[in-house]
């Protein structure tokens, strides 16, 4: 039998991650394509809300401190350096996947961990 503290943790995960969408998410090659999709728009996971701007900052909330950044395009990856409440998370290169609702992010040029945000 599944603990209170089990269930809390699974819909937890569920919530903060959907898989529904994943099949649906289509690789972004170009900064256009990236910029028309996130402009004027909040990327939100649990805990965490951020703003990526078209001239290459980021902004934002993760858990209570401040998310600061910036990002360019380069090869077809986002690039950002990110600093979050002081400290620094360094510089890495990301592959983007994208729908109308959802951005997944996916560190070091795709080989890495990834990052779903929903979009609004």
């Amino acid at each position: 039998m599944l603990t209170r503290v089990s269930l809390i943790v699974a819909a937890a995960v569920a919530l903060g991650f959907p898989q529904s969408a994943a099949a649906e998410l289509k690789r972004i090659e170009s900064k256009s394509e990236f910029v028309q999709i996130v402009q004027g728009k909040t990327l939100s996971r649990p805990l965490v809300r951020l703003a990526v701007d078209q001239n290459g900052g980021i902004t934002g909330r993760g858990v209570t401190w401040d998310v600061t950044g910036s990002w360019s395009w380069q090869d077809g990856f986002f690039c950002r350096d990110l600093t979050w409440g002081g400290d620094d998370l360094g510089y890495d290169c990301q592959e983007v996947r994208a729908n109308d609702s959802e951005v997944r992010f996916t560190s070091d040029q795709g080989a890495g961990d990834t990052a779903d945000f929903r979009l609004r």
